[in-house]
């Protein structure tokens, strides 16, 4: 992502802890970048493998709401099928909001980019306000950088947004665009501007809440779905008690290993206990800053921030036992080699801040999550931006019918990963029930990247793209093996 934030999925970005795609500014992405002209070009994945691609481009509003508004350009790659007779394009819908599709396919998921052509054309596509897509002006930072609390992220993210908001509406940009609805019917003319009857989407976390939009909105224009790490229409906030749920799990699974168990007789107790006392007494961490030292007070709530991206994936949750230990004990040292400097993270960057806002939640979700936030182990830290910009810029929620579930007909592959700790299966449950005419993988073990976490994922794929019958069924990987010292 061409910028960083503070929220669950940037800590975990800024520390390098294995998003595919949102940590490989490398050269290749800036140089691919830095020239984005369309036509033939060679395209370079992180690990130096290199592949004929087409770089194209389309021009949408910015706000089809409002009269007139502004266009801006909307930029993808596509990898030409090696078919001889491809079918539908598939187009992937990248995570975030605000990941890139260009980039994701950078990294890890690279492999399936390259195999999905058996079948089709493949696009990488990136959504308004990103990667190729940006079309939101950089703008500084206030500093300096509130204490790391529930009370100062807050506030600070509040004032940060809304002063955003003004700058970039002086600057011209229709913000109001920026949000899932808008990026539904951008597919739509991508569609169009690819000339062909129908598309095919594959996508993950926010990406599979983009899918339902475009299901609702256009279910005539897509052909199949193949979906992981399900997003519901009104789940853009997730319920703490599903998330209490994950972590039960978790030390279910630490349990199995008696000396994790008796260094850690519960872990929601440790996990409690070290945020209650750090947000009661926040500890001073010295950061290396872009200017030199730069001293920040880190609060419970900024231990529960770190710890809402760790638990997306195994690697990271097994590091859990390790790092509450030493918080435990005192040690808050080893918090610089975790935490990236605040210039990493502490920004606004536009896209992801307004499209959360918008998509929104539901009055009684939003009760229960409140209602849930006060006694769960990570409070309303896991879902950070939201709630907390709710009500920051006013008018910009799309409603209820947009939450509304629907029934889909549109043939699906769901996948999961069972240590999933961004999208737990509770949450995912409820938009399974919406799909009629579904497949389903389990991948035990997995967590939120679960299709590169299994190789038979990608077979799957490949599968049910070529419209073969792919029957429900589970993969298994190993345990995480959890760290105390």
């Amino acid at each position: 992502m061409t910028h960083t934030f503070l929220n669950r999925r940037s800590i975990l970005a800024a520390a390098g802890l294995a998003v595919p795609g949102m940590a490989l500014l490398s050269g290749a992405v800036r140089a691919q970048e830095a020239q984005p002209q369309a036509g033939p070009f060679r395209y370079k994945s992180g690990d130096g493998q290199e592949v004929d691609a087409e770089r194209g481009f389309l021009e949408v509003p910015e706000d089809r709401r409002i009269p007139g508004s502004r266009r801006i350009r909307l930029g993808y790659v596509r990898f030409a099928s090696t078919a001889k007779n491809p079918g539908p394009p598939i187009v992937y819908l990248a995570g975030g909001p605000g990941g890139s599709g260009v980039r994701t396919a950078m990294g890890p998921r690279f492999p399936i980019f390259m195999a999905l052509r058996e079948v089709a054309d493949v696009i990488a596509f990136d959504q308004r306000g990103t990667g190729l897509s940006s079309s939101i002006p950089d703008r500084a930072t206030t500093t300096p950088y509130p204490a790391m609390t529930h009370a100062g992220v807050t506030a600070w993210y509040r004032e940060e947004m809304q002063k955003a908001w003004i700058d970039w509406s002086r600057a011209g940009v229709a913000m109001t665009g920026y949000n899932t609805e808008q990026n539904a019917d951008d597919i739509e003319d991508l569609r169009r501007h690819l000339g062909v009857e129908k598309i095919n989407l594959w996508g993950i976390s926010y990406g599979t809440h983009l899918a339902l939009s475009v299901l609702k909105r256009h279910p005539n224009s897509i052909g199949r779905v193949a979906l992981a790490s399900l997003e519901g229409q009104d789940q853009t906030i997730k319920r703490p008690a599903h998330i209490d749920m994950f972590l039960d799990r978790v030390d279910h699974l630490m349990g199995a290993d008696p000396a994790v168990r008796a260094a850690i007789p519960n872990m929601p107790t440790l996990m409690r206990r070290v945020h209650e006392r750090l947000e009661a007494d926040p500890v001073t961490v010295t950061f290396a800053g872009e200017s030199g030292p730069v001293d920040v007070k880190v609060g419970g709530f900024g231990i529960q921030l770190l710890a809402s991206a760790l638990v997306a994936n195994p690697p990271q949750l097994s590091m859990l036992p390790k790092i509450y230990l030493a918080l435990d004990a005192g040690k808050t040292e080893g918090l610089t080699s975790i935490i990236p400097p605040p210039h990493r993270y502490f920004g606004i960057a536009g896209m992801p801040e307004a499209t959360d806002l918008a998509s929104g939640v539901s009055p009684t979700r939003l009760a229960l999550i409140e209602k849930e936030a006060k006694t769960a182990v990570l409070g309303d830290a896991f879902n950070l931006p939201m709630p907390h910009l709710l009500g920051a810029i006013p008018g910009v929620d799309l409603g209820e019918d947009f939450r509304a579930p629907i029934r889909i007909e549109t043939p699906a592959l769901l996948v999961a990963g069972s240590l999933d700790g961004r999208t737990p299966l509770e949450e995912q449950a409820e938009v399974i029930a919406q799909f009629q005419n579904k497949s389903q993988i389990l991948v035990e073990n997995a967590g939120h990247n679960v299709f590169e976490a299994h190789p038979e994922v990608q077979p799957l794929l490949v599968k049910f793209f070529r419209e073969d019958a792919v029957n429900d069924s589970k993969l298994t990987l190993p345990p995480p093996t959890f760290a105390v010292a």
